[in-house]
């Protein structure tokens, strides 16, 4: 009767078992290939958005005039005097004074 009794929680066991595998591996692949679909739909975009860029690109070489030369700086100016004094009188007051 004991070997009857463990057979039968087995049974009862996989008939319960086996269905909610099959639900569990459903969900399983139902969130797979969503997570597919979506990584399918980004590559998509993003080819998408680098042709638009291409296009921008070429539409502004095309159509906009070119950029001005951009101006070098020869010299820069002297700097303010009383700036100097200034930091170097807070460098004394802090005790960072230059020679020490």
């Amino acid at each position: 009767m004991r070997i009857l009794w463990t057979l039968f929680k087995v049974i009862i066991g996989l008939a319960v078992a086996i269905p909610l595998a099959f639900v569990a591996l459903g969900v399983t692949v139902g969130i797979v290939g969503l997570l597919l679909g979506f990584a399918i739909l980004a590559l998509k975009l993003a080819c998408v958005g680098f042709v638009g860029y291409g296009l921008y690109r070429l539409a502004r070489h095309l159509i906009a005039p070119a950029s001005p030369p951009t101006r070098t700086v020869s010299a820069l100016p002297a700097p303010d005097p009383y700036y100097a004094a200034a930091m170097r009188e807070l460098d004394r007051e802090m005790g960072h004074a230059p020679g020490r």
